[in-house]
């Protein structure tokens, strides 16, 4: 018999803490939320991403289920970065095996996920610019990892953008 896990009154993420929504993007925490549904009142995390200027609601249940997490240590995003640098796996040719790989990574969203997507696409381009997909998912990853860095090192957006090329064109 499936047992369906109990929601636990403790919540998972506070007011004014930073969180990674993987295929959206880092958000804060605006609130915490009470809405009617049907017969009971379920609690929501209202979330601001600032890169889309958008404001969602998550059900405090389903946030971990959907790969919503805090932001990641200083140490966590130094090792992303250093990843970066690292020899890696060719990766497939076919790029639509490439992109659902990739696509399942950046879902999983952790930051060596997705440190792992910038690289190999960021490779991939180097050889054959990347199908328009496969372009907006690198977008996308890159993206997701500079705001991340950012926010872990204290670093602008700028700073952080210059320390990934950097560690990218080590290969070359």
């Amino acid at each position: 018999m499936l047992s369906l896990p109990v929601m636990s009154k403790s919540k998972t993420f506070q007011v004014d803490q930073k969180v990674v929504y993987p295929s959206q993007g880092v958000g804060v925490i605006k609130s915490i939320v009470q809405k009617k549904f049907k017969d009971a009142k379920i609690p929501y995390y209202v979330i601001y991403l600032e890169v889309t200027d958008m404001t969602i609601m998550v059900p405090v249940d389903k946030a971990v289920g959907l790969g919503i997490r805090p932001t990641v240590s200083r140490d966590e995003a130094m090792k992303a970065l250093e990843l970066i640098g690292e020899d890696y796996e060719p990766i497939p040719s076919d790029w639509k095996m490439r992109y659902q790989m990739n696509l399942e990574l950046l879902k999983k969203g952790s930051i060596r996920d997705i440190a792992v997507i910038v690289r190999s696409l960021y490779h991939r381009s180097k050889v054959k610019e990347l199908p328009i997909l496969e372009r907006k998912l690198y977008d996308s990853a890159l993206k997701l990892l500079e705001d991340e860095v950012s926010i872990s090192l204290r670093k602008s957006k700028d700073d952080v953008q210059n320390l990934i090329f950097a560690r990218l064109e080590l290969e070359e």
